[in-house]
């Protein structure tokens, strides 16, 4: 047993008795508690960082990316104890783990680069003896509120960058697995960042909604589900608050027939199934064109079944269990209606039994066949091991299923043909496509959302989206006459 605090100015606290259960998935058991923070917490977390950012926001560039720079050292010598951190909140295998941490540390291996990527632009003469220049200056205080599935990448994602821009940033991390968060925050500290740079508080909605309503908050970052993203999204913008809200998922992978089937079924096989399909890039529903179909079902159904399901502490693990007990009857629900609605399951993941892991959430590999628009199984993003496949006759149906999709996120296509690979890149209407690649994930330097229903506000997450969405532009214009002005203009100035 072991307990999670608030990590603010600096020094674990809390004020409030109000906590939550830590549950370990592979077991069911409960192993620590994590303090909410109360309205006297998150009065202190505003007070620290209005108070440091006012200092950290005139230290140079160059002076935050040696920070930085000390930051990311850290986290790599200390990436096997983040990631079990993430294994035994979340479940996901160490394997897994280990790696979303090393797609948060380029994040913050991006943000070294920051003296570089704050300069702004420059125009002389832009009329007789006038300059003109921008600045990108940070927001104030900024916060972000991270989904359970990525405790370490995502929040990552987010506060290196605001932090780099010389803002400060309070961090709500899922009160499911709090602990890489706080971990996140004392190498920061160590790395030598001033308290009250970066706070984290823990906490349900009553905390999220302190964040919307905080006057003091300039900017609010968000991933989760799309429900969710809306709110935070209409109720911040009530509020003036910049606003970066990443929702929901159903990413479909199409296969064409003349895809290298054994790279498209390897690369299915991950992408559906890795994490336990707790991923907003997951691979949900395969769309198969031709009669390509039941060669790819079968291949697919083979390597599916014999997966090894344990808890991450089994070397050999290839995927985990849910996140909880509630989690796991939801997606248990949605398979459910998909028998109901007429699709025809091929594999049942329900069932699975794991000796010493009884009461842990484990759920195997579920498929379903046959597939169709307006089943609940294909329009919800279902967060869980369940892979749809979906037939089709050709190309076009294939992109016109993608796009008439409410969701936006992550396609991708297998083939061996330019022509069709460039015309599914050019038309396909989301925002991160992958060609004979599973999950489409852009690397730090570019920059990750989506489309309709899968991102609300203007600006995607890291890359230099980043940079403009936790920066205010500023543009200069200047003149030093060489003499006395010798009458006043009364027209719009020109060149």
């Amino acid at each position: 047993m072991y307990n999670v605090k608030n990590f603010i100015n600096g020094k674990l606290i809390s004020n409030s008795s109000e906590k939550s259960d830590i549950i370990d998935p592979s077991t069911g058991e409960k192993i620590g508690e994590v303090f909410f923070a109360n309205e006297t917490d998150f009065r202190e977390a505003l007070q620290s960082s209005q108070k440091a950012q006012n200092s950290w926001s005139k230290v140079t560039p160059l002076r935050r990316s040696r920070i930085l720079s000390k930051f990311k050292s850290l986290i790599e010598e200390n990436i096997e104890v983040l990631a079990k951190a993430v294994s035994l909140e979340h479940g996901k295998t160490l394997e897994d783990a280990k790696g979303s941490v090393i797609r948060g540390l380029e994040v913050v291996e991006f943000a070294t680069g920051i003296p570089h990527l704050l300069k702004g632009e420059y125009s002389a003469d832009v009329g007789t003896e006038i300059d003109s220049w921008s600045i990108r200056q940070p927001l104030g205080i900024t916060a972000g509120i991270t989904p359970f599935n990525f405790p370490a990448m995502v929040p990552m994602w987010m506060f290196p960058i605001s932090i780099a821009c010389g803002n400060s940033f309070i961090l709500k991390p899922s009160e499911k697995n709090p602990s890489c968060s706080i971990k996140l925050a004392e190498l920061f500290i160590e790395a030598g960042l001033p308290p009250g740079v970066f706070n984290v508080v823990h906490g349900s909605k009553s905390i999220v909604d302190r964040i919307i309503g905080s006057k003091d908050i300039s900017s609010v970052s968000f991933v989760g589900s799309t429900p969710v993203a809306k709110y935070i999204y209409s109720e911040s913008a009530k509020n003036n608050k910049r606003v970066q809200a990443l929702g929901g998922a159903k990413n479909h992978l199409v296969v064409m027939p003349d895809a290298n089937i054994g790279q498209a079924v390897d690369g299915i096989i991950g992408a559906a199934f890795g994490s336990a399909g707790e991923r907003c890039m997951a691979v949900s529903v395969v769309v198969a064109v031709g009669n390509i179909a039941d060669e790819l079902l079968e291949n697919i159904t083979n390597k599916a079944q014999n997966l090894k399901v344990a808890p991450w502490i089994d070397e050999t693990s290839e995927m985990g269990p849910l996140i909880s007990s509630a989690h796991k009857a939801k997606v248990v629900n949605f398979i459910e209606s998909g028998i109901k609605d007429g699709a025809k399951l091929v594999l049942d993941g329900r069932n699975i039994k794991i000796q010493g892991y009884e009461n842990g959430f484990f759920l195997g590999p579920t498929i379903f066949d046959k597939v169709k628009k307006g089943m609940s199984i294909y329009e919800n993003e279902i967060f869980g091991p369940v892979l749809s496949l979906v037939r089709v006759n050709n190309f076009e149906e294939a992109i016109e299923l993608i796009n008439n999709h409410s969701y936006g996120n992550g396609s991708s296509i297998y083939t061996s043909n330019g022509v069709t690979s460039r015309e599914f890149t050019a038309n396909c209407k989301i925002g991160m496509v992958g060609v004979n690649v599973p999950i489409p994930v852009p690397m730090a330097f570019h920059s990750f959302g989506g489309w309709k229903q899968s991102l609300f506000g203007d600006h995607s997450m890291h890359g230099m989206e980043g940079i403009r969405f936790y920066t205010k532009l500023k543009t200069v214009t200047s003149k030093w006459p060489k003499g006395n002005i010798s009458h006043p203009e009364f027209k719009m100035p020109t060149n």
